[in-house]
């Protein structure tokens, strides 16, 4: 218990005066000291009327995990046995891990009644959270005593990557039919498993026509093929520093691993195998391709390893160790980022080798802040010299993603919030056309 900030400005207003009557008349000395205390014994009243921690029964509700992203609440059931007022009590958590900045929060509790209080923590980062301890503070009747205690919880909470995507509705984007289903336009492709003639409408693919079946036939009839499944694809994970940049509030590297798992679980109804690769200046991780929905749950467990790292990416080690590892055609799509032109050389140059005997997909998010910078208005000189800056930075990225294009490597640059849909878009395209 300490005294309240209005218990010492009462105390300290009235001393001035305390001390000013006793120097003007000695004889009411008595008067002044009497003053302080009865400041005092307020204090001690109001102290003894404040509600005890231990009449107050505090139960605490902490998951044991959270999806990266996405707010932690931590609900905390206040009830009060023995107090015969209305108590106020001040809360604030005491938290260790990569959170935002906390807030306390406050909560009144009735007499002889419950209450319950949300405290919501926002990881910034994939890995632990570690909840020590709850500070309660309360106020006696009066305001002028202060009951401060600690309440150990000892939690530790899992931050892990957020799969929500894959049991909501973000899903239903492409529902099961409309990857291999009862929709016969979804299912065929340009693949080589062929599934059924049909006769010719305007617009079909005269390449398909067979024409000794048409002639047998005396109409135009065309080849249907179904796209093709059981083909590895490999989800590569670039570790390095450059993954570390906050866009949206989260690390680029959380945006590429919950685009992976959702892109994962599309790949694995689909019927294909999917695996998973994270690397930086070493290879850090390698799952195998897996086959059947099963098997999510490894490839979920394996990605919430995938680590954060300061290190410089080594592209020539990690896409040749990569290439030593996959013994057939694969589809190889890679979370990345590159600076400039310079840094983007051998990176080029270790996709070119990949791509000669794979499919590779190259993903990269677009900087927000870059954008906003060339649009800006600029109202002086430091400002049109950022958007200038910032335009010459946008042109050498498109001309690295051009080189690559021509390279006959696939490219995906879009905004955070885009990334899921483009992904699983261009992933289905390639289906589609057989290019695996």
């Amino acid at each position: 218990m300490n005294p309240t900030p209005r218990a010492v400005l009462i105390f300290a207003a009235g001393a001035p005066l305390a001390l000013m009557l006793a120097v003007a008349q000695p004889g009411l000395w008595a008067l002044a000291i009497a003053y302080g205390l009865v400041v005092l014994t307020a204090v001690a009243i109001d102290a003894l009327l404040g509600a005890p921690l231990r009449g107050i029964a505090i139960a605490a509700q902490i998951p044991a995990s959270a999806a990266i992203g996405e707010s932690v609440p931590l609900a905390f059931d206040f009830a009060a046995r023995q107090a015969a007022r209305r108590v106020d009590l001040d809360l604030l958590l005491e938290r260790r891990g990569a959170l935002e900045p906390g807030k306390g929060e406050t909560v009144t509790l009735p007499p002889g009644a419950a209450a319950r209080a949300t405290i919501a923590l926002r990881p910034l980062r994939r890995g632990q959270i570690e909840v020590d301890a709850l500070w309660v503070s309360w106020r006696g009747p009066l305001g002028l005593a202060r009951f401060v205690r600690r309440l150990a919880l000892g939690k530790v909470i899992d931050i892990l990557p957020n799969v929500r995507g894959v049991q909501s509705a973000a899903l239903q984007f492409f529902a099961h039919d409309a990857i291999y289903g009862v929709k016969a336009q979804r299912q065929r492709g340009e693949g080589t498993q062929f599934e059924a003639l049909r006769e010719y409408t305007p617009g079909a693919d005269p390449r398909h026509i067979d024409w000794k079946r048409s002639a047998r036939h005396r109409k135009l009839l065309v080849k249907e093929f179904d796209t093709e499944r059981n083909h590895p694809v490999v989800i590569a994970f670039d570790t390095g520093h450059l993954m570390l940049e906050p866009i949206d509030g989260l690390p680029r590297l959380d945006h590429a691993v919950n685009a992976g798992l959702l892109l994962s679980w599309i790949g694995l109804r689909a019927g294909d195998l999917m695996g998973i690769f994270s690397f930086d200046a070493r290879v850090r991780l390698y799952h195998p391709p897996i086959r059947g929905l099963s098997g999510f749950a490894q490839i979920q467990r394996s990605a919430a390893t995938i680590a954060y790292h300061t290190e410089e990416t080594n592209f020539t080690l990690a896409l040749a160790d990569l290439e030593r590892r996959l013994k057939r055609r694969s589809l190889v799509i890679l979370f990345t980022e590159f600076v400039d032109t310079i840094a983007a050389e051998l990176l080029l140059e270790a996709l070119g080798r990949l791509a000669n005997k794979h499919v590779v997909v190259l993903v990269t998010l677009r900087d927000p802040a870059l954008r906003a910078l060339v649009d800006r208005r600029p109202d002086d000189f430091s400002a049109v010299a950022e958007a200038v800056i910032s335009g010459n930075f946008q042109r050498e990225r498109q001309t690295v993603l051009e080189r690559m294009e021509r390279m006959g490597l696939h490219c995906l640059d879009v905004a955070a919030g885009e990334l899921s849909i483009a992904l699983i878009n261009r992933y289905l395209l390639i289906k589609q056309r057989g290019l695996i």
